[in-house]
């Protein structure tokens, strides 16, 4: 019974072995090891928090500089957090489907995650309000002239 104990499973593969590791083996993992876990987690904890403080400080506060910089910040946490939880989404679901389509999975996953870092720095950087302004002019009618 010991020796059953020792010998390695056959439900033990390459894949269940490789989740067990400390950092992923290439760039498009951002899913692997407890590094990205870890990080996720932060990320996510941080975005409970910095996100709806920002939107509730007054603009007279977050006017100028201070507006911009948070929110880049805030855009590369939630460029960050979306791309290492659509990498989950990939490891978890792709396979099922097709184990080839994974590493054009990951690609794709990059790109939304490089167009949403770059659109939502553009917002935060050059439009009136930054992030928040955006998001304040979903739900204010424009002013009529």
């Amino acid at each position: 019974m010991i020796r059953s104990a020792l010998v390695r499973s056959p439900a033990m593969n390459g894949a269940a072995a490789a989740t067990r590791r400390n950092f992923a083996t290439g760039p498009l993992e951002a899913d692997s090891g407890k590094l990205a876990t870890h990080i996720h987690h932060a990320m996510t904890t941080a975005l409970i928090g910095l996100a709806p403080a920002y939107f509730l400080v007054p603009d007279s506060y977050t006017d100028g500089i201070f507006n911009k910089l948070f929110g880049v910040g805030l855009t590369a946490t939630i460029t960050a957090h979306s791309w290492i939880g659509l990498n989950y989404v990939a490891t978890d679901y792709v396979p099922k489907v097709s184990k080839a389509l994974l590493g054009p999975a990951r690609i794709v996953n990059a790109g939304i995650a490089v167009v949403t870092f770059l659109g939502l720095s553009r917002i935060a950087v050059s439009s009136p309000g930054g992030i928040k302004g955006c998001v304040k002019g979903l739900w204010n009618p424009p002013k009529k002239e």
